[in-house]
């Protein structure tokens, strides 16, 4: 999970009115736990499109821009997984308020405004998809069946259903973003938005480019990029690093010999414990496994991905905010189909399970009660979900291609993706540096480090990289 949540990120691509055509019955007029003035308009509710059977009912809530809702950027939010909803972002991350528990226990969490919501620039959707994923929901369960291609073109339905809801957005510049596995999400998204432009679809998207958080992209570069991480960060020793690379030749994902396989549980037992999203925060929820060689606070699947390219079994519980690359299953495996509760291990939900799961704020954010949509959680495990794609490189490179812009952004500390795996698949693309690596400032202070690429021979900005604290 990327702790960082400034504005500022967002001005690195992107250069109190009434929002007049918005469906006003979707209005939110007050929130539970809220007790100040909402600083812009807050629109939330469902976007039908069609199932098969039936129909998917996809949730969404919309903040317009604190400063100029009218000219300034429109961004879509997507959080990864796959199947994890959105609302993390929403309320851990970049969102309007900040939760904080409520006092007695178990009252609801209070909320304040949050300094450093991206709505102080831009317009934002946080959408929960695919269809099953918190808020969202379907009368059939068959539409829980979903994979990359079909989530990426359900979401597209949905943003033309939206912008028809929302016509006055159409001539904002338009962004998708997201974190961890909408690295998948993202660049999928973008190339079906792009295939309407193109064909003339209507109503017309204003697209511009997208942003991706420590996102997933490519099984090589991601997995490989583990141990050297480890290592970087002080993790593993010197003599650990040594016997991976000397019997491992750096391969993680796959590797091999019998050798190598021990020298990687060798690593394993070394980062045990850690809260792989933040390896410096906490770890909230402890993990529940009987002995030591176990007890990794990761998912199951850890240790038969890098032993074995097999598809991994049905799992108990969702992988968490992202699928990493030693949970990355094979095209065409699955993640489980049946509906329970649960939380991500080392990952304090608490607010956001109390908030969405209480009725009257259902009600005032106009989300269908429980006993229709199911009860919230972080991760949906109902939702079945196929991997279909492939890396993501031959999406980014087409997209650039054609002149969208780019913003890859890495927290420095997540061991869910780790920023040396997006560091080394960006730079194997190639492109003509026009801006050296140099750090990159805020309040005075060195916050992360920032390059800035484009294609050969154009010199206009395409594609930026940023590692961030």
């Amino acid at each position: 999970m990327i702790k960082f949540t400034c504005s500022i990120t967002l001005a690195l691509l992107l250069t109190v009115s009434s929002v007049s055509a918005a469906p006003k019955e979707s209005l939110i007029t007050s929130l539970p736990g809220f007790d100040g003035t909402l600083t812009s308009e807050h629109y939330a509710g469902y976007v039908t499109i069609d199932g098969s059977p039936g129909k998917k009912n996809l949730f969404y809530y919309f903040i317009a821009s604190e400063r100029k809702p009218s000219k300034d950027p429109l961004v879509l939010w997507l959080n990864g997984g796959p199947g994890c909803s959105s609302f993390d972002g929403f309320i851990y991350e970049h969102g309007p308020f900040k939760f904080h528990a409520g006092k007695p226990e178990g009252s609801l969490p209070v909320l304040h405004l949050n300094p450093f919501s991206w709505s102080k620039v831009s317009n934002i959707i946080y959408l929960d998809s695919p269809c099953g994923v918190g808020l969202s929901y379907s009368d059939n369960p068959k539409n829980y069946v979903t994979g990359d291609l079909q989530t990426a073109s359900d979401t597209h339905a949905f943003l033309l259903k939206w912008f028809e809801l929302y016509p006055e957005f159409l001539s904002n510049p338009f962004y998708i973003s997201g974190e961890s596995y909408a690295g998948v999400y993202v660049p999928t998204l973008a190339s079906e938005v792009v295939k309407g432009i193109q064909i003339g679809e209507t109503p017309l998207i204003n697209f511009k480019g997208y942003l991706i958080g420590n996102g997933v992209t490519d099984e090589k570069f991601d997995g490989n990029a583990y141990v050297p991480f480890a290592f970087g960060m002080g993790l593993i020793s010197s003599d650990i690093y040594e016997a991976y690379q000397t019997t491992c030749g750096g391969k993680f994902s796959d590797p091999p010999s019998e050798t190598c396989q021990k020298n990687l549980e060798k690593v394993v037992r070394a980062v045990s414990g850690l809260n792989f999203y933040d390896i410096l925060e906490p770890c909230y929820h402890n993990s529940e496994t009987k002995n030591e060689s176990e007890n990794t606070n990761m998912p199951l699947g850890f240790h038969q991905m890098g032993m074995t390219k097999k598809p991994l079994p049905k799992q108990t519980r969702m992988f968490g905010r992202a699928s990493p690359f030693w949970t990355t299953k094979d095209a065409g495996a699955s993640s489980p189909g049946s509906q329970e509760e649960f939380h991500i291990e080392c990952v304090d939900d608490e607010a956001a399970v109390a908030w969405l799961n209480d009725e009257a704020v259902r009600k005032a954010i106009h989300a269908a009660p429980a006993s229709v949509a199911g009860s919230w959680w972080i991760c949906a495990s109902r939702v079945s979900y196929s991997v279909d794609t492939g890396s993501m490189i031959p999406y980014h490179k087409n997209l650039t291609s054609q002149g969208y812009r780019v913003l890859i952004y890495s927290g420095d500390h997540d061991m869910r993706v780790p920023f040396t795996g997006t560091q080394a698949w960006t730079r194997s693309l190639g492109y003509k540096i026009i801006d050296e690596w140099r750090p990159w400032m805020t309040d005075d202070q060195v916050a992360g480090e920032l390059g800035t690429w484009s294609l050969k021979p154009s010199h206009e900005r395409h594609w930026s990289f940023l590692v961030a604290g």
